[in-house]
């Protein structure tokens, strides 16, 4: 996304800090360095440069994951027909946005982008500004029913239709304690019969010194992650009929021809995503 250079100097000017300390790394940062972006802070990048220590291939690992995303988007408004999309915990935009991939196939497609953090928020309304199809509200996923009774989502997503549900690379990020299964069911209930969901989660790959010590770093650096097993990741989708071939590591789920091959890059067996459709 591209904006006027009179916008352009406003997003800057929201993303300066409150105040003069130097905000804590928040993933969504984190993750705009890993991808090459340029919207972070020093503790975001210092954070990415411990994951990068640990996991030398995240790179191919977030990219992969922004590439999952445009697979499902794509699924969801090319072939399952669907005209709404929540994406919870959208993060910065960046390239290929979910409402960018949408419109493409679909200009009536709207998007809501759902995040909680106020830099996030700042910029990507700066950016959307102009865009009608799409907006952007503040929202915590561990608060289903707060979430969903903001008045602007309400407002610009009709709940008598289907909606598309994205949860992607949040749900690693709620730990046990705070019920994910319990939340993940809450937003499904409020969700017509029709709708899809789509889950990208990272893994606890059992004795995987890799992934162990990436959860370890995460949850030094912002205070939590919990990574699941694909048993677990599959059970948010009880009582869904899950969408072919089920929930796979993210290079299986409906490959394009030149996508990395997990046998070849390891780093692609530390997440699975599935996509399934609410009866």
């Amino acid at each position: 996304m591209s904006a006027a250079p009179e916008q352009d100097q406003q997003t800057r000017a929201d993303w300066q800090p409150a105040s003069f300390e130097t905000p804590a790394p928040n993933i969504a940062r984190v993750y705009d360095y890993l991808l090459g972006g340029k919207d972070n802070y020093a503790p975001d990048r210092q954070l990415a440069q411990r994951i990068e220590q640990t996991l030398p291939e995240v790179h191919l690992g977030v990219k992969a994951q922004r590439a999952v995303l445009r697979r499902v988007v794509r699924y969801l408004v090319g072939e399952a027909g669907l005209r709404q999309l929540l994406d919870i915990g959208s993060g910065l935009p960046t390239a290929d946005n979910v409402h960018q991939i949408a419109r493409a196939l679909e200009p009536d497609t709207r998007v809501v982008y759902v995040d909680n953090d106020p830099v996030v928020l700042a910029h990507a309304r700066a950016l959307l500004a102009d865009n009608r199809e799409t907006v952007v509200v503040a929202g915590d996923l561990r608060q289903p029913a707060a979430l969903l009774a903001d008045q602007r989502l309400r407002a610009h997503l009709d709940f008598g239709q289907p909606v598309g549900l994205l949860l992607c690379g949040i749900l690693h990020y709620v730990l046990d304690e705070e019920e994910p299964a319990r939340i993940v069911r809450e937003l499904v209930d409020a969700l017509p019969s029709g709708s899809y969901v789509f889950v990208h989660h990272l893994l606890s790959a059992g004795d995987d010194a890799e992934a162990a010590a990436t959860e370890a770093v995460l949850r030094q650096g912002v205070g939590r992650a919990q990574f699941r097993t694909v048993a677990q990741v599959g059970a948010f989708f009880d009582g869904l009929e899950l969408v072919d071939p089920g929930v796979v590591t993210v290079s299986e789920w409906h490959p394009e021809a030149d996508a990395p091959k997990l046998g070849e890059n390891p780093v692609l067996r530390l997440a699975a995503v599935g996509v399934a459709r609410k009866p």
